[in-house]
């Protein structure tokens, strides 16, 4: 978490050393929220049937770096530090509680195309672009080890895939003067993913989250 800390507010401290008057770049800071759509597929045998999950929102500190190519065409990279989603027992595990957790850090790239709306301050887009889900530090609970036959000192653990995911967006600025800006926006990604417990067991979720963004930003 620290080195991509380190690279995030470099990332911005250089769009800064670099934008001048004439320059096309911006940049925005806020929160983001990632809430899943879950539809889980069954645990794997052994294991009771119908036993799925489901996970949590989170939200965390984020923004982004957007480059203007053009009036109508923008390059845009939202940044963030990682979001970690509990998984809770869900179908015939429902009110097991919480089971294991694993942090993500998304990197996403989209291209957004302003949309015509003719108002001096109100700009709103749209986008689709790529995600790269990156999942890390999965964790089981005592809940899991008693689900799968398993104890402390021999814990099951956990690992999530990580997957490219396609996404759409859609948003809109606020300017204010002095250039500065409030950006809201919401995008969609299509994500299914694979978690795959130490006991060989495996489950498949489709999470295709909204993610909510709202930030303040300044462009050059």
């Amino acid at each position: 978490m620290k080195q991509f800390s380190t690279f995030f507010f470099s990332a911005l401290a250089c769009v800064l050393a670099q934008a001048d008057d004439t320059s096309n770049w911006s940049y925005r800071v806020g929160v983001t929220s990632i809430v899943p759509k879950v539809t889980s597929g069954d645990l794997s045998a052994p294991s009771v049937s119908g036993s799925t999950v489901d996970v949590n929102s989170a939200t965390q500190l984020a923004g982004g770096i957007n480059y203007r190519i053009n009036d109508k065409w923008s390059v845009d990279l939202p940044l963030g530090l990682p979001f970690e989603h509990s998984m809770y027992g869900d179908g015939a595990i429902s009110g097991a509680g919480k089971i294991s957790s694993a942090k993500a850090l998304p990197a996403t790239v989209i291209l957004q195309y302003q949309l015509p709306y003719d108002h001096p301050t109100i700009k709103p887009y749209a986008g689709a672009g790529l995600t790269y889900a990156y999942f890390f530090d999965g964790k089981g609970t005592t809940v899991l080890n008693a689900l799968t036959g398993t104890n402390s000192s021999n814990p099951t653990t956990l690992t999530v895939d990580s997957k490219f995911a396609s996404s759409i967006q859609l948003g809109s600025r606020f300017y204010m003067p002095g250039a500065w800006f409030i950006d809201m926006n919401v995008i969609k990604t299509f994500l299914k993913i694979s978690s795959k417990l130490s006991t060989g067991q495996t489950i498949d979720i489709t999470l295709d989250p909204w993610v909510y963004s709202l930030s303040i930003g300044r462009s050059f």
